[in-house]
This record gives structure tokens, sequence and C-alpha cells, in this order.
């Protein structure tokens, strides 16, 4: 068994969906995606725009380096289940990737192994997830992973939209695959869905209008001409991997269960809000969710209820109103305006 066979073989045997190789060379789209950044698409998101030329050029990034190794990891639960209003009041949509273990520590953990493997071969190796500065997409697409989707989303024929992407580049020179061909055709299901009008053109997200940036990265308050168009998103966005045909393809993943924490998606909205400080590190401990804190995660909780809430909601929020933290109360105190405002239009 040659070098690239075996590296294939045990990424396969190490949990990974797929297993491709890129050639080790500047990315196809480096010239759009300093025009992405020139026009400040990038939002809040500053660490994209640090040097720039090492997420273009994996060569930068290690020396002698040849290859890029790029593995897909599926993280597809089945169907998800539907926001609900009960007796325990309105619950909120988490995107199916953050619903249960950070896929950075289930993907590290692999990519450490792996790496043994190419050390055994001779190789000298740095390992990847999506904090490392790599336009991981294009080298996906030339790896022949999948295709880099309208909506920027990667496409995978077998996957979905549903996986993630992490990457090694190893000084290994390893035998390229072929690069993916895009198979979107005219569909724009993708541009369609999205709530905000983010993707601008295809193949261009316009970060400052994305749910997903906004409830995540955008550390700041939610602008008010978005807030509606959250309903009862809690924590990113998956309208536009929804809304692509080629999830009729996906599977089950092998590992489901570690992407999903049932209890955490029947939890009340306002259940949320009572959460002190530790117990909201308790209850996201080796969650994505984890990572925004709690103030920002409260924030998005109360504009989730503004839209989705009703009066049984409002003393959880008239609490939340009175938080020392502004993120917090303003956001409360909006969340109370619509409530009540909806019951005043009720009542006409």
């Amino acid at each position: 068994m040659d070098a690239k066979a075996a590296i294939q073989k045990a990424a396969r045997e190490l949990g990974f969906s797929d297993c491709r190789i890129a050639e080790c060379s500047p990315a196809e789209h480096r010239d759009a995606f300093r025009r992405w950044l020139d026009d400040d698409c990038h939002g809040e998101m500053e660490w994209m725009a640090r040097t720039p030329e090492r997420r273009e050029d994996p060569s930068l990034l290690l020396d002698n380096a040849r290859s890029v190794i790029v593995v897909a990891l599926s993280y597809w639960q089945g169907e998800a289940a539907e926001t609900s209003t009960d007796q325990h009041g309105a619950t909120g949509t988490i995107a199916r990737y953050a619903r249960g273990d950070d896929y950075h520590l289930i993907i590290e953990d692999r990519l450490a192994d792996l790496c043994c493997v190419l050390e055994d071969l001779g190789g000298v190796q740095k390992s990847y997830v999506d904090y490392g500065p790599v336009l991981e997409r294009d080298f996906a697409t030339t790896s022949g992973i999948g295709w880099n989707g309208k909506s920027t989303v990667q496409i995978h024929r077998s996957l979905g939209t549903w996986f993630f992407l992490a990457e090694i580049i190893t000084t290994l020179e390893l035998t390229p695959d072929t690069a993916a061909q895009a198979h979107c055709g005219k569909c724009t299901r993708c541009i369609d869905a999205c709530p905000t009008d983010a993707i601008t053109q295809p193949h261009r997200v316009d970060a400052r209008r994305c749910i997903s940036y906004l409830t995540i990265e955008n550390p700041g308050p939610i602008p008010i001409e978005f807030r509606k168009a959250l309903g009862s998103r809690i924590f990113g966005c998956d309208d536009c991997l929804d809304a692509c045909p080629w999830n009729r393809f996906a599977q089950v993943a092998r590992d489901a269960n570690r992407f999903s924490r049932p209890h955490l998606e029947r939890m009340a909205l306002r259940d949320f809000l009572a959460l002190t400080d530790a117990e909201f590190r308790e209850l996201f401990r080796q969650s994505p969710i984890k990572r925004i804190k709690r103030p920002r995660f409260l924030r998005n909780v109360c504009v989730a209820l503004g839209n989705v809430g009703d009066e049984s909601d409002l003393p959880a929020l008239e609490r939340s109103a009175q938080d020392p933290n502004p993120l917090i109360s303003e956001h409360a105190a909006w969340a109370i305006r619509q409530i009540q405002l909806g019951q005043n239009e009720a009542i006409d």
C-alpha cells in the first residue's frame, strides 16, 4: 500500500467521512478573498484580515510543505425537531453543528491520530480545523472533497452540506486527487432561502447580514433591522444549508449522538435567562456555544423571545431587563416591547 492509500485508509478507520489530497499551492480564489476583505464583508472578524497571504498560501505555514490533506466529517443527525411552544414555553433553534459536543474537540483528536500515521511515513505536518489560517473550501474543492456552493457552503455528493472540513499540511509528496466540478447548475435555493439576503451574489456572503455571524461572531447588539428575521434562532442558522437539494443523499453520521443534546433543544427559552455565569458554563461544557459566553447568548435568547415568546415569558424578560450587562438588558427590553405590541394588536 502506498503512502496516499495508507493515509486514506487510516482516515476512514478514524471515522472521517472522506479524505482527499490537494497540491500545496496558492488558493484559487485568493483574489476574491482580498476583494471580500476590502469590502469589509468580514464584519468584526478582524482575524480574517490578519496576514491574508498566510490564508491564501499554505506553503507559508510549513517549511517544505508539499501536500494538503483535506478530510470531511459528517454531522448529519437526521431530521431536526421543530421549534415548539407548549406548557413549558417556546424553545429556540440551534444550528445543527452546535447541538452537541464541540466539533473542534472531536476533530482535533482524530487529526492528531492521523498525524501520527504521517509521521510514521516520514512526514512533518501541521493540522487545522476552521480556526486555522487556511482558505479551506478552496482546498476542499481542489482535492475533490466537494464544490463551493452559491451560498459559499461546501457541498459533497454523498454528504450534502452537513459536514465539517479540516486540513493537514504535510511535507509528504502525495498524488493530488482530481478537483471537484460544481453541480449547482441554475439552482438558487440557498440564495432564496436566506432570511436576511446575506448572499449578495452567488459565492459571496456579506457576514454583516448573516444570522450565523450576527448570533455568534458579532460582539455587539443585533441590528434592529435583522431582529425579526432571527425568528427563534439562538445560535447560528441552517437555512441555506437546509435548502440544498443535494442533502437528499445525506445519511446519518456514524457518531451522530455526539452532535446532539436533546435536553438543550427542549429547554424553554425563558429558562436560559435564569442561568448564572457558572450555570451557563456547566450547561454548555464542551459545546461550541460556550465560546460566545453568557451575555452574547442571552442577547440571542432575548431576541428569540421577542419573536416567538408570549406574556408568560414577560417575568423572565423583566428580570433580564435589569441585568447589569447592557447587551442583555437592552435586548430584553426590546423583547418585552415586541410581546406587548403583539398583545395590543391581538386586542385590536
